[in-house]
């Protein structure tokens, strides 16, 4: 099942719509620059037909012809991929996730990945620039893309690393352990509080909303 696509935020330079896909309520993100049209998906979860349906939407918010240049992976679970061969397909666009991530994407759904990202990195196309942040935990390559916004808050996608209420899954106390790590030191500690979190399944949440309870996951161990 999906949901139709929300513009969820329309900011100077580009708008982000937000689309929910599968049984898993997976976030699909676009994100579009006003001034050239170009496109940048986060995440091709489920559901290639509601995802074009997104795609084609977002020929209200620019002037320009909207055309997909890149789709980003956040880790390499297969509820986040299912998409991606066919929403890729086009050798135009390209394709990225984390490096360590990178290989199980393409064996999963037998697909290139392009672009192999590393912390720190920053991927730029015409209007859209986005910030590499390396959350290793909930899988060894899971990465966030964070995009600054002058005179505003900072939106960071952030897969399944972050949630309202705590980190994502992990499979071991070590896991666990590097996740918080990464979440603390990356996000908590770089970015103000009113930034604000996309995350892999359900609703945003901001850095100031979940500061407060670090120390509790950390305590709980989840």
């Amino acid at each position: 099942m999906a949901s139709d696509s929300t513009l969820i935020h329309d900011l100077p330079a580009i708008t982000v719509r937000r689309l929910a896909v599968s049984e898993m309520s997976n976030n699909v993100y676009l994100l579009t620059a006003k001034k050239s049209g170009i496109q940048v998906l986060i995440d091709a979860a489920a559901d290639a037909e509601a995802v074009r349906g997104m795609l084609a939407a977002s020929a209200e918010d620019t002037p320009c012809a909207p055309q997909l240049r890149a789709v980003l992976t956040t880790h390499r679970h297969w509820d986040h991929i299912r998409a991606l061969p066919a929403i890729a397909a086009d050798p135009d666009v390209e394709t990225a996730a984390g490096a360590v991530d990178a290989a199980a994407i393409e064996e999963a759904e037998d697909v290139r990945i392009d672009r192999r990202l590393e912390h720190g990195q920053l991927v730029q196309y015409d209007g859209i620039g986005l910030d590499v942040i390396a959350l290793r935990g909930h899988t060894p390559g899971s990465v966030a893309f964070v995009y600054p916004v002058e005179d505003g808050p900072t939106h960071v996608f952030t897969g399944d690393s972050l949630f309202p209420g705590g980190v994502g899954k992990t499979q071991s106390a070590e896991d666990f352990g590097s996740l918080l790590d990464d979440v603390v030191e990356r996000l908590f500690g770089v970015f103000d509080d009113d930034t604000i979190v996309h995350p892999g399944h359900g609703a945003p949440t901001t850095i100031g909303a979940e500061r407060p309870h670090l120390a509790e996951w950390r305590e709980r161990g989840w």
